[in-house]
């Protein structure tokens, strides 16, 4: 049976590594592989009684991320409906190209930790195509914009999907994670950023030319400020709301979101039907997208699957006795992660060890967010950010990996460095 379930755990993995390829979608892959796991494992022979309580268990854990990730999802949505992103990017205006490659990496850096590094990516990348009229600059800025996002979403609870998945399974603290990962997050975006801007030079930026009959926004300030800030505000409160309430994250978000619902249907309640449907977040949740959610749900009950049975815990204990070091084999799985997605590494490293050998906010949590987050930005397909980069600016594998797998490489072995030894010479 042990076999079997990690037969069809490697194909099933395979099939979503190479989902580009062979043109199945990775949502699809993770659904099957969940539901072929769990009928072997309820056909093994085990108590039936046992496996309703273990998809019981696996259930209610998966949900409070998906719900968690539903709702900030749809907060984002709500304020990009609203143009409120237009607070920060309309205030991005330099003629250097290397000037304005620090502003972009910063500005997505910190976005970063305030939304997501999908997200974040998204925004930015969009951005580049009102700033930049040389196709080979948006692609280069494209890479930079990847290796910032995946770099801001590390070190806070709401930055990354992976980083969200070990907060709400106790594994890290909103605090402690942030105090962590700040400096070597950074150093991941700074050692990136500091070889671009010498081989940038002083080239000047090219812009595209505008059209005069460009439609303006249609959304007034107050509106664009009033949902920025208001999405902002609810995205970042979550962490103090878990902390006071002790109640779980998604309760906080979905709290948010019923706020930011009853401003938004408060602000157009006088307007006219047809922009008021454009701008309401009944709107909003038709946008956001349900295929990576559904991807999150078939993923982490399958690898809930491995842990029932014991398969995580074993294969932790042929690494320890393998490998030997933490530190090591913590920076493997960041490799694998540029190959393979973040999220079932991180759910399979939460099934393999306990909080009971490794407690909340250890090295191990700490560094495998750090890792798993970062060491996606290695190749393209290795994060939710780059796929969607991938997406926006057609950028090919290839030319991702001769010009910007060097720099993600140096800005991700420069962090994990940093990280152990400052947690050598401190702990």
């Amino acid at each position: 049976m042990l076999t079997a379930l990690i037969v069809i755990f490697v194909l099933a993995y395979l099939a979503i590594a190479l989902e580009h390829p062979l043109k199945v979608n990775k949502s699809a892959t993770a659904l099957l592989g969940a539901g072929l796991l769990w009928t072997v494992y309820a056909l093994s022979g085990t108590d039936p009684q046992i496996v309703s309580t273990q998809l019981g268990d696996s259930l209610m854990g998966t949900a409070q991320i998906v719900f968690f990730l539903m709702g900030a999802m749809t907060i984002v949505e709500v304020v990009d409906a609203h143009n409120g992103f237009e607070v920060i990017t309309s205030r991005i205006k330099t003629t250097k190209l290397s000037t304005l490659m620090w502003m972009v990496g910063f500005v997505s850096f910190f976005l970063s930790a305030i939304l997501d590094n999908l997200t974040t990516t998204i925004v930015m990348v969009s951005l580049m195509k009102k700033l930049l009229d040389q196709r080979e600059d948006r692609l280069f800025f494209a890479g930079i914009i990847v290796i910032a996002a995946n770099a801001g979403g590390a070190w806070t609870p709401i930055g990354d999907v992976t980083t969200t998945m070990l907060w709400i399974g106790g594994q890290i603290t909103a605090i402690e994670i942030m105090k962590g990962l700040l400096v070597p997050s950074l150093i991941n975006l700074l050692v990136p950023l500091g070889v671009t801007a010498m081989l940038l030079g002083s080239r000047p930026v090219i812009s595209p030319q505008r059209d005069p009959d460009e439609t303006p926004f249609e959304t007034s300030a107050f509106e664009r400020n009033l949902m920025f800030s208001m999405g902002l505000g609810v995205l970042v409160s979550v962490p103090v709301f878990k902390t006071v309430t002790h109640l779980p994250p998604f309760m906080g978000i979905l709290f948010g979101l019923g706020l930011v619902w009853l401003v938004g249907d408060l602000v157009h309640r006088q307007e006219e039907d047809l922009r008021k449907q454009r701008l309401t977040l009944a709107r909003a949740l038709t946008r956001i997208d349900m295929s990576a959610v559904v991807f999150f749900i078939g993923i982490l009950l399958s690898v809930a699957v491995l842990e029932h049975t014991h398969v995580l815990s074993g294969i932790a204990h042929w690494l320890d006795k393998t490998v030997g070091r933490l530190d090591v084999i913590v920076m493997i799985i960041g490799l694998v992660s540029a190959v393979v997605d973040n999220v079932p590494l991180v759910a399979a490293s939460m099934g393999m060890y306990n909080l009971q050998q490794h407690p909340t906010d250890s090295f191990l949590w700490e560094f495998m967010a750090y890792c798993a987050g970062t060491g996606g930005s290695i190749l393209i397909i290795g994060s939710a950010a780059g796929v969607a980069a991938m997406g926006l600016e057609k950028i090919d594998f290839l030319w991702y990996m001769r010009r910007i797998s060097g720099l993600a490489l140096l800005g991700y072995v420069a962090g994990a460095l940093y990280y152990i030894a400052e947690n050598h010479f401190l702990h």
